[in-house]
């Protein structure tokens, strides 16, 4: 965890791979906890620290992840995500090149609770939900291509699904199809920026996080 801007209000971190950013049953120390320790250390705060989840990243992901300090910041940053005024960027390294250089890709979701585990369809099902992105082909190596995205929709696993489904499984994603799982367990997709107005003080807040320490995202990186 690397700390890339803090406020009174917000704090937002580069996740690492492998971290959880909310407790859950495997009962690892999530990266909220992570974010407390920081902050009471920092600050000599005695007893309770405020910090507030207001988004996730899939375990294997690393990248951008912003925590509120204040109960006001949560609420507001809770209604911002769900309203879709937080922009984000990911970067992804698949194995395959993409059907086009850039292409709007639209799929319909469902959720297999106990897989864990997205299915994409061409067209609406039931119970499906409709998943929107974007994607252009940003390097290439002689194996693998990076892709930029925009999410227009937040559906579980969209970004990991929705790149299976045209053939370009992201490189470490053995749920979605990859041939290899990565020596870490992670996956390469990365959160690359997020930008939204700041809940109190509605200035611009745009933050980019530095790719993880690898040989191939350093090659890749634009």
């Amino acid at each position: 965890m690397t700390v890339l801007y803090e406020d009174n209000h917000i704090i937002i971190v580069n996740k690492s791979p492998g971290e959880i950013v909310q407790g859950d049953k495997t009962g690892d120390q999530p990266l909220s906890e992570m974010v407390k320790e920081y902050l009471k250390k920092k600050y000599h705060k005695p007893g309770n620290v405020f910090c507030g989840v207001t988004h996730r990243l899939d375990r294997p992901t690393s990248g951008v992840v912003v925590f509120a300090k204040t109960g006001k910041a949560l609420s507001r940053l809770n209604d911002m995500f769900r309203n879709g005024e937080v922009d984000k960027t990911y970067w992804a390294i698949v194995k395959d090149r993409p059907p086009k250089e850039e292409d709007q890709l639209t799929h319909y979701l469902v959720k297999n609770e106990k897989t864990n585990k997205s299915a994409a369809y061409t067209v609406e099902k039931p119970h499906t939900k409709k998943a929107v992105l974007h994607y252009k082909l940003m390097a290439a190596s002689q194996n693998y291509y990076l892709l930029e995205i925009d999410l227009e929709t937040g559906r579980h696993h969209q970004i990991r699904c929705q790149l299976a489904k045209i053939g370009c499984p992201i490189k470490g994603d053995l749920k979605y199809g990859a041939p290899r799982s990565n020596p870490d367990g992670s996956i390469s997709l990365h959160a690359r920026t997020i930008s939204f107005i700041h809940p109190v003080s509605k200035e611009k807040i745009m933050v980019m996080a530095p790719v993880p320490n690898d040989t191939l995202w350093k090659a890749l990186e634009v």
